[in-house]
């Protein structure tokens, strides 16, 4: 399986920068962002992607919609790699509006609010991630699988830090999952 980042959002830019949350809710993808993600597919193409998965916040929709379309490859949805909430860009879309805004996809297995309505605990946040490695063993074809996710999934399945569209190789069924992980 890959696990691959979301590309840039200006959340990003200006956190990097200031290392203050600047307010932005689901933010979407910059231009560079764009760009990232078409590069991403570009790295994809040829490693076997069979299938692509991605979190419902905006900047990853947007990444694997780019991604999927490179590919040819359709996507779903899965709530349970969405990022921690810990900073306004982690709160999301409403699954309604997510529908509207990309008909082709299905959300009603999402909440309306799938997202936590406060600051995700560092325990809890493990938690989920560690169910959806078990749930992505349990699954065959998961080799051929990609996720386009974010930095806290990436970094609680694999104690990895990465960037912007970086990826990383993941096997679900690695017995040695990350030990207790300093946040962040």
């Amino acid at each position: 399986m890959l696990l691959a980042r979301h590309g840039q959002t200006m959340f990003n830019v200006i956190y990097g920068e200031t290392r203050k949350d600047p307010g932005l809710i689901d933010p979407p993808l910059t231009d560079k962002g764009k760009y990232q993600a078409e590069t991403l597919a570009a790295e994809l193409r040829g490693l076997g992607v069979a299938r692509l998965i991605c979190s419902p916040y905006t900047r990853a929709l947007e990444t694997a919609e780019i991604v999927g379309g490179a590919l040819g490859l359709t996507f779903t949805v899965e709530a349970n790699v969405r990022e921690r909430r810990a900073f306004y860009c982690d709160i999301g879309t409403q699954a309604l509006d997510l529908a509207r805004n990309w008909p082709n996809l299905d959300f009603s297995h999402l909440p309306n609010i799938w997202w936590n309505h406060v600051e995700e605990t560092v325990p809890n946040f493990h938690e989920r991630c560690a169910g959806f490695r078990r749930s992505a063993a349990a699954q065959d074809g998961w080799l051929e699988t990609a996720v386009i996710t974010h930095w806290g999934v990436i970094r609680s399945l694999t104690g990895r830090r990465v960037g912007n569209a970086e990826t990383v190789r993941f096997d679900p069924n690695d017995p040695h999952p990350p030990l207790e992980l300093t946040w962040p």
